[in-house]
């Protein structure tokens, strides 16, 4: 039975971005609205509103000491939560908190069978370590969700694929050595731009070793190049099949972003949206859970991550 695509919006994530014309800024959320009503996706779906997450659940990835670290920037709004890229704003706690939470809640309506596909477009902060902010990312959704998958759900196996521009190197890093949390980086490569990290040669550590892909591309590279690498993601998943797979799924490689040097289109986005689903459905459990990500040319993510909203609602005939 086709199960309803659950999108999580609502102004409590909305809140989360940065002002005075930073790239990741407080319209994010309103350009992927827009687009979600014009082409009559928001009627298709099951939209449910975020919540905060709590404390016990940040702590099941990130340390305390950090946490209040937030909490005290968070009262003051001044200064910066790393070394220069993720400002303070007065709120970032309760906001990054709301991004977590609304993960949680896309979680919990696939552990639950409400759902087998889902989606939140103010998500995916891939950046944040367990210790600290990096890269406009204050906390880990993404390591929440997996820490919380193993501690509540019983989850084992966990698949993540990352096709941010960006090398999703909060994740990569914590679970380096986790055999059971398969990972595959479609990014540009980071002699070109930051983190600087994601190297081919950097397959996990360990029992881990050959259990994480990175898929560095050169600047300029566009569509087929990235088909090329998708291949190499599919082939990773079906080496290692999981019990559900988490999508981060910026926008910020289609050709025109501020920040970056790849040239894709949505196409790409659309593609692996539906290639994620056909493989979830195939290893058994049917669940996708994707989120934005990063983003910074407003047409593109509006474009870019309504194509994988559009892909999860679509029917095999």
């Amino acid at each position: 039975m086709f199960k309803p695509v659950t999108v999580v919006t609502g102004e409590s994530i909305a809140r989360y971005g940065f002002g005075n014309g930073h790239p990741f800024g407080l319209d994010r959320h309103e350009c992927f609205i827009r687009e979600f009503v014009a082409q009559g996706l928001s009627e298709q779906v099951r939209r449910v509103a975020p919540r905060a997450a709590t404390l016990n659940e940040l702590q099941a990835f990130h340390t305390a000491t950090y946490i209040e670290l937030v909490q005290q920037k968070s009262l003051t709004g001044e200064g910066f939560l790393d070394r220069g890229d993720t400002p303070a704003f007065r709120g970032i706690f309760e906001a990054a908190s709301a991004v977590v939470g609304a993960t949680l809640v896309a979680l919990d309506s696939l552990m639950s069978g409400n759902s087998h596909r889902a989606f939140v477009p103010i998500a995916g902060l891939h950046h944040a370590s367990r210790a600290g902010a990096a890269g406009f990312c204050a906390f880990n959704d993404i390591g929440v969700a997996i820490e919380l998958l193993r501690s509540q759900h019983g989850v084992q196996r966990i698949a993540y694929v990352d096709i941010d521009v960006h090398h999703g190197d909060g994740v990569f890093y914590a679970f380096e050595a986790d055999a059971d949390l398969v990972f595959a980086d479609i990014h540009e490569d980071g002699r070109h731009l930051y983190p600087g990290t994601g190297a081919r040669d950097e397959i996990g550590r360990g029992a881990a070793s050959g259990v994480k892909l990175n898929l560095p591309l050169e600047p300029g590279a566009d569509d087929s190049q990235f088909m090329l690498a998708w291949q190499e993601v599919e082939a990773h998943l079906q080496r290692y099949p999981s019990e559900i797979i988490l999508f981060q799924c910026g926008a910020d490689a289609l050709a025109g972003d501020p920040l970056a040097h790849l040239a894709w289109t949505p196409a790409a986005h659309a593609h692996a949206a539906q290639r994620l689903c056909a493989i979830a459905d195939y290893q058994g459990h049917g669940r996708v859970l994707a989120m934005g990500g990063g983003g910074y040319q407003r047409n593109n993510l509006a474009k870019a991550w309504n194509a994988v909203v559009a892909a999860f609602l679509a029917r095999e005939p």
